[in-house]
C-alpha cells in the first residue's frame, strides 16, 4: 500500500523535505500544506531579493559555532548534509551558488527566482503536491497514522508529517503542538537593529563603518564587523549577529539598554591615543577637521569632533587637554542608549521553537511521536545573518526526507 507524507509548511525546509522524500522514495506520496496563498516566502526577499543559499564555510565546527542557540544540534547534523551538499545538489540542477568576499553564498544569477524555479521545477518533476491556504490546526494519532487537522478543511491522513512551518512569533501558536507533549522554548525575535530614538548620530544616516566594535553594557555581548547608520539608529552586519547573540538578554531588557561603540573597532583606547599624539606632535598646524587619521568617513569624523567641542578652525596644537581626551572616548566607547527594536527586513528569524532535546539529530524525528519529523524553524535553532538559517533548512529537511524516504521504501 502506498504510503504518504505531508510536509507542513511551503518554505525552504518543507519544500527540501518534500522534493528530496519524493526523490528518494518515487512511490511515496508526498503533499505539501501551506496555510497561505504563498510558497517560498523567505527565499524571495532573502538577501535583498537574491537569496543567500548558505555561507561559505566548510568545517563543521567553525560553521556550527554560528549558532547562537542549536549549535550543539547543527554539530552533528552538518555530518548528514553540509554547505558542500547544498552547492552541489543545486549545481546538479543548473544553478551554480558563488561566494562573495564576506562569506556569504548567492546563485550565479544574483536572483532569489532562480532558487524558487529550481525547488518548483523539482516538486513538478517528482510529482509532489501542493495545496494552498490548508492551516494546521492540530495532529491525531489514528489507527497507527496521523490524522492532519485543518482550522477550515477536513483532515488528510498521513503515515508521516514533517513539521516545517517556520518560526512562530509567539508562544499561543505552539500550542497544537504542546498539547501532544512537545516542550517549547518562548520565542523571541532576533537579527533586528537598534532603535534611539531623537539621537543626532540619525543625522548621518547612510554612514557606514567598515568594522567597529559593538557592547551591550553590563554583558560580556560584543561583535565587531560592519556597521550601518540608519534613520533609526544603528543596524549592519556587527548588530545583527549581536542581537541573535543577546536576542533573549535584551528581551528580557525590553529592547532598552545601553551600546557602547568602538567607531576604530579593535584598536584599544592607548593605541589612538598615540596616534592622536603622533598627529599632534608631526602636524600641529594642520586642522583638525582636515586630518582625519583614524580613517573613518568625514562626516562621521565631523560629527565625533562636534560632539567633543572641538571648534572648526582650531588645529591639531590648540587641541585643549580635555577635548582630546572627550575625543578619544568617543572614538574608542561613545555610549548610545537605546529603545526598541526594528526587525531586519527580510532576515528575521524567531529565537525560541521545540526544544531539541526532544529531537532525534540524526534522523529529524520527535522522541515522542512516532513518524513526526522536524525541519528548519520550528525548533529552537537559529544562526546568525550570513545563509546559516538556510543551511539548517537545508540540512534539517533533508534528513528528515532521508529517513522518511528509508521507512517507506523498506515497508513495500
Amino acid at each position: 500500500m502506498q504510503k504518504k507524507l505531508i510536509v507542513i509548511g511551503g518554505g525552504a525546509s518543507g519544500f527540501f523535505c518534500a522534493v528530496n522524500a519524493k526523490r528518494l522514495d518515487p512511490s511515496l506520496d508526498v503533499v505539501i500544506v501551506e496555510k497561505s496563498s504563498k510558497i517560498l516566502s523567505k527565499v524571495r526577499i532573502s538577501g535583498g531579493g537574491r537569496c543567500n543559499v548558505t555561507h561559505n564555510c566548510f568545517e563543521i565546527p567553525v560553521m556550527s559555532k554560528r549558532y547562537p542557540r542549536g549549535h550543539n544540534l547543527v554539530k552533528k547534523t552538518f555530518h548528514g548534509f553540509f554547505t558542500t551538499d547544498t552547492i552541489a545538489w543545486f549545481g546538479e540542477r543548473g544553478v551554480k551558488i558563488v561566494a562573495e568576499a564576506d562569506g556569504r553564498m548567492f546563485p550565479v544569477t544574483n536572483t532569489s527566482e532562480t532558487i524558487i524555479d529550481c525547488l518548483v521545477r523539482e516538486m513538478n518533476r517528482t510529482g509532489v503536491k501542493l495545496i494552498y491556504n490548508m492551516e494546521v490546526s492540530g495532529l491525531v494519532p489514528e489507527n497507527n497514522k496521523w490524522s492532519v487537522q485543518f482550522s477550515k478543511n477536513d483532515p488528510l491522513e498521513a503515515d508521516y508529517v514533517c513539521i516545517a512551518c517556520g518560526g512562530y512569533p509567539k508562544l499561543s501558536s505552539f500550542g497544537w503542538l504542546t498539547e501532544l507533549g512537545h516542550k517549547v522554548d518562548a520565542p523571541v525575535p532576533s537579527l533586528f537593529t537598534f532603535n534611539m530614538p531623537g539621537n543626532d548620530i540619525t543625522t548621518l544616516m547612510g554612514v557606514s563603518v567598515e568594522s567597529a566594535q559593538v557592547k551591550i553594557a553590563g554583558t560580556k555581548l560584543h561583535e565587531t564587523g560592519p556597521l550601518l547608520i540608519t534613520h533609526w539608529g544603528l543596524s549592519g552586519p556587527a548588530v545583527l549577529r549581536l542581537s541573535a547573540w543577546g536576542a533573549r538578554v535584551l528581551a528580557e531588557q525590553e529592547y532598552r539598554f545601553t551600546a557602547i561603540v568602538s567607531w576604530v573597532g579593535e584598536r584599544k583606547e592607548p593605541e589612538i591615543r598615540e596616534l592622536l599624539q603622533q598627529q599632534r606632535s608631526d602636524q600641529g598646524a594642520a586642522k583638525i577637521s582636515s586630518r582625519n587619521v583614524v580613517g573613518l568617513p568625514n562626516r562621521l569624523w565631523e560629527y565625533l569632533l562636534l560632539k567633543a567641542g572641538v571648534k572648526a578652525e582650531w588645529r591639531w596644537a590648540d587641541l585643549p587637554a580635555t577635548n582630546f581626551n572627550t575625543l578619544i572616548r568617543l572614538l574608542t566607547s561613545q555610549e548610545f542608549p537605546v529603545s526598541g527594536k526594528t526587525t531586519y527586513k527580510e532576515e528575521f528569524v524567531t529565537a525560541g521553537g521545540v526544544q531539541l532535546n526532544e529531537i532525534n539529530a540524526n534522523t529529524m524525528e520527535s522522541k515522542l511521536l512516532p513518524n513526526v519529523f522536524f525541519a528548519g524553524e520550528i525548533m529552537n535553532v537559529d544562526g546568525i545573518t550570513g545563509g546559516y538559517n538556510f543551511q539548517h533548512a537545508w540540512t534539517s529537511g533533508f534528513l528528515a526526507a532521508t529517513e522518511i524516504a528509508g521507512r517507506s521504501a523498506s515497508s513495500e
